[in-house]
C-alpha cells in the first residue's frame, strides 16, 4: 500500500485511534530501524492489521467494503478461479456489463488485477477489505465448489467404469494396488478428502448400499448427504484409501484401522481411517483431525462463571486430578488441550498419553499408545511417571488398571488430567468406583470434574423471540428457570429486573446460511470436590444425590447452561434439548 508516513501520522493523530504518547513512541522507533509506521504500530498491538488497511485505504481515498453476511452470486464469484482468489487475497463481489469490483487486502498487486482484467475482459474496480470479510467469501467458494466437484465425480466416475468393465474386478493385491493408483480414483479420493475439509466435516462416511455408494459428511455434529458414487467406483475408492493408510489391499474379510495426512491450504489434516466389511462391500469412515490447532481459551470454549473459576483454582494445583466426561465428538480433547496449553510454561515438563495424538503442542512429551505391541495406557503411564513428569495427560481411562494408574499418579505428587465416557460430571464417581477405585482414594484426588456437549451454533443471521405462557410452562418441567435466571443476572447478561416473559430467545432464519448454524458450542457443568460431595462419595451415593449437592453449592447443570447460552443468542433451546435427551 503505497502511502506516506506522514499521511498516516498526521491521520492517525487527529483521529485519535492512538494515543499521542504511543504514537510518537511507534514514530521514533520506525525512524530508527527505516521500517514503516503501520508496521510498527501493528507489531507494538496498538492496531490491528485490519485497522491499518482502513486508515490507509482512507487516506488514499479508496473505498472500503465489508463483506461478512453478505452472499456474492455463484456467476460473479466463478470470474475468479478460487485458487488465484486464496494466492492473491481478491474476491469479486459486484459485476455490471462492463466493471467487476474485487475485494482485495493489497489494491497495488497490479500483477493479479491485469491476470484478471484480461481473464474476465471488464474493468476492474480494486476496493479494499480485511481479513475476515476475505475469509467469509472464501468459504462461499468453497461451498460453491460442491457443483464444480460433482462434475468432476461424474466425469471421473465415468471414466472408471470404463476401466472396471475392460479388466473386471481387480483380485489380487498388485491388481487393486494399480487400479487404486489410476487417475480417475486419485482424483474422486482427492476431491471427497478435499471437500470434506472444506467443510469443516469431522467425518467422512463412505458407505457401500445395493446399487450405489454414498458419501455423507458429519458436519457440527450432524450427519450430511454429501455425493453419492457409482456402485462400482466402491471397491477402487476403498483400495486409494487402503494404499494412503498404507493397509492390506487384499484384505476384505477382517476390519483394519490406519491413518494418513494431508496438507491443504497452510492446514495440516490427519485423517484417522476405520474399515469395516459390511453386506455389499467394505464401509470406510474417515475421522478429520486437525494438527497444530492453538490458542484456544476456557473462554473461547464458553466456559463462564463459577465453572470458569472453578477449573482455574484446579489449575493452580500441583497434584490431583481434573476429568472431563462425555460421549465420544463431546469436545473432551479439546478441553484438555486448552488446560494443557494454560498450564504449558518452562517451569514444568507436561507428557502425554493419548490415541490417538489429535493436536501437536510445542514444549508437550506426546505419546501414542499401540495396542498391537502392547503398549496401552496402563504401560505408558507408568514409563512416564519415571520421566520426571509435574503434569500428565491420560487420553481416556477405560479399564481398572488405567484408573488405578492414573490415581496412583495424582497421589504421588503429579497433577493428571484425563477423560470419561459417562453421561454427566456426577456419573464419573460411580464409573470409576465401577472400575474398582477406592472412595477414599477418589475424594484424596479429584479436584473437579466437567461434564460437556456439543451444540450448534447459530449465525449472526437469527430472529429472536419471546416464549408463550404455555412454552414457559413445558420448558419449566425440564430445567430450573429461577436458577437460570440468577445465574444471567450475577453474570450481567440480562438486567436484574428481567423475567422470562420478556427475555428473547433465537432462531435460526429459514433459507438463509443453509439451516442457520455454523460451527459448534459448548455447554457445561462443572463439580467441585468440597467436604460435603466428598461425604457423599465416602457414603456411595448414587451419581442424582451428588449432583443436587452440587447445584445446592453453585453449580449449573448442562441443560441450564445450554439455557444460559441460548438467552446468549448462542444456540437454540431445541438445540440443546436434543442434544441432551440424546
Amino acid at each position: 500500500m503505497l502511502i506516506e508516513d506522514t499521511q498516516l501520522f498526521k491521520f492517525i493523530q487527529d483521529s485519535g485511534l492512538v494515543s499521542k504518547d504511543d504514537l510518537e513512541v511507534a514514530k521514533n522507533e520506525a525512524d530508527e530501524n527505516n521500517k514503516r509506521l503501520g508496521d510498527v504500530l501493528v507489531t507494538n498491538g496498538k492496531i490491528t492489521v485490519d485497522n491499518l488497511r482502513r486508515m490507509q485505504a482512507y487516506v488514499l481515498g479508496i473505498p472500503f467494503v465489508n463483506l461478512k453476511n453478505k452472499k456474492i452470486p455463484l456467476d460473479t464469484l466463478s470470474l475468479i478461479p478460487e485458487p488465484i482468489a486464496r494466492t492473491h487475497n481478491i474476491v469479486p463481489f459486484k459485476k455490471t456489463d462492463t466493471t467487476l469490483e474485487v475485494a482485495m487486502l493489497n489494491v497495488n498487486d497490479l500483477s493479479a488485477i491485469d491476470f484478471i482484467k484480461k481473464k474476465v475482459n471488464l474493468k476492474i474496480l480494486p476496493r479494499l477489505t480485511d481479513a475476515d470479510s476475505l475469509k467469509e467469501v472464501m468459504v462461499q467458494y468453497q461451498k460453491s465448489l460442491k457443483a464444480e466437484f460433482g462434475d468432476i465425480i461424474q466425469k471421473e466416475t465415468a471414466a472408471l467404469k470404463m476401466v472396471a468393465e475392460e479388466k473386471g474386478e481387480p483380485t489380487s493385491a498388485d491388481d487393486l494396488k494399480k487400479i487404486a493408483e489410476d487417475l480417475p480414483v486419485v482424483r474422486i479420493v482427492d476431491t471427497l478428502v478435499k471437500h470434506a475439509i472444506i467443510q469443516n466435516a469431522s467425518d467422512i462416511h463412505i458407505e457401500p448400499m445395493e446399487d450405489q455408494v454414498l458419501v455423507r459428511y458429519r458436519i457440527d455434529g450432524m450427519l450430511h448427504d454429501a455425493m453419492v458414487l457409482p456402485k462400482q467406483a466402491g471397491p477402487s475408492v476403498t483400495a486409494r484409501i487402503k494404499v494412503l493408510s498404507n493397509l492390506k489391499l487384499d484384505e476384505k474379510r477382517l476390519p483394519q484401522d490406519g491413518r494418513f495426512r494431508v496438507d491443504i491450504a497452510n492446514e495440516r489434516v490427519s485423517f484417522r481411517v476405520s474399515i469395516l466389511p459390511t453386506y455389499y462391500g467394505e464401509k470406510t469412515v474417515m475421522r478429520l483431525l486437525r494438527e497444530n490447532i492453538t490458542s484456544f481459551s476456557l473462554e473461547s470454549l464458553n466456559f463462564h462463571g463459577e465453572s470458569l473459576e472453578r477449573i482455574h483454582e484446579a489449575l493452580k494445583k500441583t497434584t490431583g486430578m481434573i476429568l472431563t466426561t462425555g460421549p465420544t465428538g463431546s469436545g473432551k480433547t479439546t478441553t484438555l488441550y486448552t488446560m494443557l496449553d494454560i498450564l504449558n510454561t518452562p517451569d514444568v515438563n507436561i507428557s502425554t498419553i493419548e490415541d490417538p495424538i489429535e493436536y501437536q503442542m510445542a514444549r508437550i512429551n506426546q505419546t501414542q499408545v499401540k495396542p498391537d505391541i502392547g503398549f496401552s495406557f496402563a504401560q505408558g503411564i507408568r514409563t512416564l511417571v519415571r520421566q520426571d513428569p509435574d503434569i500428565i495427560m491420560v487420553g481416556e481411562i477405560r479399564d481398572n488398571e488405567t484408573a488405578a494408574l492414573a490415581i496412583n499418579a495424582a497421589l504421588t505428587g503429579h497433577l493428571v488430567l484425563s477423560t470419561l465416557h459417562t453421561n454427566s460430571a456426577a456419573g464419573a464417581i460411580p464409573r470409576l468406583l465401577d472400575m474398582k477405585a477406592e472412595t477414599f482414594l477418589l475424594v484424596s484426588t479429584i479436584d473437579v470434574v466437567i461434564g460437556q456437549r456439543l451444540v450448534r451454533h447459530l449465525t449472526d443471521t437469527k430472529e429472536s423471540y419471546k416464549l408463550s405462557k404455555a412454552e414457559l410452562a413445558e420448558l419449566t418441567k425440564l430445567v430450573d428457570l429461577d436458577r437460570v435466571l440468577a445465574a444471567l443476572i450475577e453474570e450481567k447478561i440480562i438486567h436484574p429486573s428481567d423475567t422470562w416473559e420478556n427475555i428473547p430467545f433465537f432462531k435460526p432464519v429459514k433459507g438463509v446460511d443453509d439451516d442457520g448454524f455454523k460451527g459448534r458450542v459448548g455447554i457445561h457443568e462443572v463439580i467441585r470436590m468440597t467436604p460435603s460431595i466428598k461425604d457423599l462419595i465416602m457414603k456411595n451415593s448414587r451419581s442424582s444425590v451428588i449432583e443436587d449437592q452440587a447445584k445446592k453449592e453453585g453449580m449449573l447443570t448442562m441443560l441450564e447452561d445450554g439455557i444460559f447460552k441460548c438467552v446468549q443468542g448462542l444456540t437454540t433451546i431445541e438445540e440443546v434439548l436434543r442434544v441432551i435427551t440424546e
